[in-house]
């Protein structure tokens, strides 16, 4: 198929090409360089520098091709909150200008990358699909509101659409292709990662008041290799069935803040800068993503998302960059 991946020069993105590349699908990279980097680029692959924002360089890119996958949203909880103005004009009024393209150029298949934040705050148990929508920050708000959209879509214009609902995305290709490292990252554990190796002065866990075992937030990781590969089979599938739906992403187990940090300081064999601060605005003490709907329908399963994979090919990645200086 011919794939355009539109924030496939960042992190996410730049794992989800490799897996398309892998199964032989011709991939266009659609990215703005906000937040993705040239060294993420591949070669044999054409990559676009443009905006979601710029619809007539959309319709331009999107012309011939089969299908678009897309992760170019600001998705920091925090920053969501402060400013939410930001957060609609990037991925509400940016992903409408996406599927308004794909109708003018009849790119039929849409996968988008959602969150399991647009679920709110969770009880502890793994969350299916059909659980409460009630976003605890805007960053979800903005992804719930493009899956209502998505549906019209499908409806009015037959844009057929898989969105993939998951958490923190985390660890690196495990066989080193993939070198970029985020650009101000906002997760966890590239934040501690910059503790470990000097890029900033320490890590803030923001909060250790929470109802959970040792006080500190829990979230369900899932390695990015896996997601890369859930957003090939959600392509596949469209294909196949041209059925629209929406997955969870999940392990069904959490992970807190404070088992990560407690790791990552074993991988990198002596203690790394940390304190305690308050909690941030928006954020559920504990969300965690059933999957096995996902695992049912694409026959999907996590590979590499245990906690000591996700840590040890971070800093592997981490490693490899900073030696290379």
């Amino acid at each position: 198929m011919k794939v355009v991946v539109i924030g496939g020069a960042g992190y996410i993105g730049a794992h989800v090409v490799k897996a398309l590349l892998d199964k032989d699908h011709q991939v266009k990279v659609y990215d703005n360089l906000s937040t993705g980097q040239e060294i993420n680029y591949f070669n044999g692959v054409e990559n676009v520098v443009a905006d979601i924002l710029d619809y007539p360089s959309l319709v331009k890119e999107l012309l011939g091709f089969d299908a678009v996958i897309h992760l170019a949203a600001f998705k920091a909880v925090g920053e969501s909150m402060e400013f939410p103005e930001k957060y609609s004009i990037n991925n509400i009024m940016g992903t409408l200008n996406v599927l308004n393209a794909m109708t003018a150029t009849k790119v039929p298949y849409f996968v988008f990358s959602s969150s399991a934040a647009i679920f709110g705050e969770g009880n502890g148990e793994p969350i299916g699909e059909e659980a409460l929508k009630a976003p605890s920050n805007y960053y979800g708000f903005t992804k719930l509101e493009i899956e209502r959209f998505l549906a019209w879509y499908d409806r009015l214009k037959d844009i057929k659409s898989i969105s993939l609902r998951y958490f923190n995305a985390a660890g690196y290709d495990p066989s080193g292709t993939i070198k970029g490292l985020e650009r101000n990252p906002a997760n966890l554990i590239p934040v501690i990662m910059e503790a470990a190796f000097g890029i900033r002065s320490e890590l803030v866990i923001f909060g250790n008041d929470y109802p959970t075992t040792d006080g500190t937030c829990i979230r369900d990781y899932i390695h990015v290799s896996d997601l890369a590969e859930a957003h090939v089979k959600a392509l596949d599938y469209l294909v196949l069935h041209n059925q629209s739906m929406s997955l969870n992403l999940g392990t069904g187990r959490g992970l807190s803040v404070q088992e990560i940090y407690d790791e990552a300081v074993h991988v990198h064999g002596s203690v790394i800068p940390m304190r305690y601060g308050e909690r941030r605005d928006g954020d559920p003490s504990q969300l965690i993503a059933a999957s096995s709907k996902a695992q049912s329908v694409l026959g999907w399963t996590p590979q590499y998302s245990d906690r000591e994979t996700l840590i040890k090919t971070t800093y592997q990645a981490y490693q490899r960059y900073y030696q290379s200086k």
